[in-house]
């Protein structure tokens, strides 16, 4: 089993779609957004958060690249877009800590 930061590393999707996503970054706010997208992970861990975001995301693509009438081209856009801003997070806080 690879770690978060391996699998994130891994995502390879058209640029058109890390584009959109990453323009939606500023305005994602982890409440908000994270509640609408996984309802049972609203109040999780960065971790735990990420895992089922790659989960969902990747359903999503297997979607998109079956040509499914099931795929939400918006709903994929913000699933990355929120993989992008809980890793972002998930970084910042498995940095190791200096203590002064």
């Amino acid at each position: 089993m690879q770690d978060i930061q391996s699998q994130i590393r891994q995502l390879k999707r058209p640029g058109l779609l890390v584009q959109a996503a990453r323009f939606g970054l500023d305005g994602f706010r982890r409440s908000r957004d994270l509640a609408r997208l996984l309802p049972d992970a609203a109040h999780v861990s960065c971790g735990a958060a990420l895992m089922a975001l790659l989960e969902a995301e990747r359903e999503e693509n297997d979607a998109r690249t079956a040509h499914s009438a099931h795929y939400a081209l918006i709903r994929h856009i913000q699933l990355l877009t929120a993989i992008m801003a809980e890793a972002r997070d998930f970084e910042i806080s498995a940095r190791p800590r200096s203590v002064t």
